[in-house]
């Protein structure tokens, strides 16, 4: 049963820290930074001081002010996709919603390990409280709270993680893409 459990949280490592393929560079969020999905670790990170727009502690998360709505629906709505594609196993939109400008986004890499992934598991990702934390012309993060679902194709067996995530948007030639994620799961109680 030890073995089935450390599967399904590599597994979930790799999804979640997909976004951060690039090692050099990729320190939150990544299988590369020692934390384990449970978030037995810190739960800040660190995030605060590396430019993500809130920290991960605490329970009130606050929109920032000024995103003019129609860029604020954009931004809501490619984040809607990269979530509903990856539920989808749509690795061609999935991977279109992705910055090709990203120093932290390998998508090659990435196309490969969505494809690993998919044949062994089925993954869902349901958020909630989708918030803007921080905007500028060229940048957005979204906040959000994530319940991933996963259940092991071959055995049948199901994990259930909680956490909450920012989404970095950048703006790629005119349009919103995911750039980097962080993610800190939650703890067990």
């Amino acid at each position: 049963m030890k073995k089935i459990s450390l599967f399904f949280i590599l597994i979930l490592i790799l999804v979640l820290g997909a976004c951060n393929s690039n090692t050099e560079d990729a320190t939150e969020g990544s299988a590369d930074d020692g934390e384990a999905v449970s978030g037995s670790g810190a739960i800040d990170h660190g995030v605060k001081d590396k430019g993500v727009g809130f920290s991960m502690t605490g329970d009130s998360i606050e929109e920032v002010e000024g995103v003019p709505a129609e860029e604020k629906d954009e931004i809501l709505a490619v984040f809607k996709t990269y979530i509903n594609t990856f539920n989808e196993q749509d690795v061609d939109g999935y991977l279109a919603t992705l910055s090709k400008k990203s120093e932290r986004i390998d998508l090659v890499d990435e196309r490969e390990k969505l494809k690993e992934v998919f044949e062994v598991s089925e993954l869902t990702r349901e958020t909630s409280d989708e918030t803007i934390v921080k905007y500028s012309e060229n940048e957005a993060h979204v906040f959000a709270k994530m319940k991933t679902s996963e259940k092991q194709i071959s055995s049948g067996l199901k994990l259930d993680a909680t956490g909450r995530q920012v989404t970095v948007f950048s703006k790629d030639d005119g349009e919103w893409k995911v750039a980097s994620i962080h993610y800190v799961g939650d703890q067990e109680k």
